[in-house]
């Protein structure tokens, strides 16, 4: 009885793994992220929208968050508000 539940047990994992259950859409984490549209709204606002983009999505991919507004809260994600570029300034709008 105990080896036909272990069974049971382990059929249903592999189910689950298959019908990736822990990694769907409905999964919140640190991959399921929208750079490109935290992004856009981030730097909808910039006058260098081209290179605010770029910079953000770089940042966003690396650090897997984006502060939310248009500029400020950086408290929300350290690593993108730490983020510096080779001459020493801030990378991440």
């Amino acid at each position: 009885m105990a080896k036909a539940r272990i069974f049971l047990a382990l059929f249903l994992l592999l189910l689950l793994v298959e019908l990736d259950v822990f990694t769907g859409p409905w999964v919140v984490g640190v991959e399921g992220i929208d750079c490109p549209s935290k992004c856009d709204y981030r730097c909808s606002k910039a006058s260098r929208h081209k290179i605010c983009i770029r910079a953000c999505n770089t940042c966003c991919q690396r650090c897997n968050c984006v502060p939310p507004g248009t500029s400020g809260n950086r408290d929300v994600c350290p690593c993108y508000a730490n983020m510096k570029t080779h001459g020493g300034r801030l990378k991440c709008p």
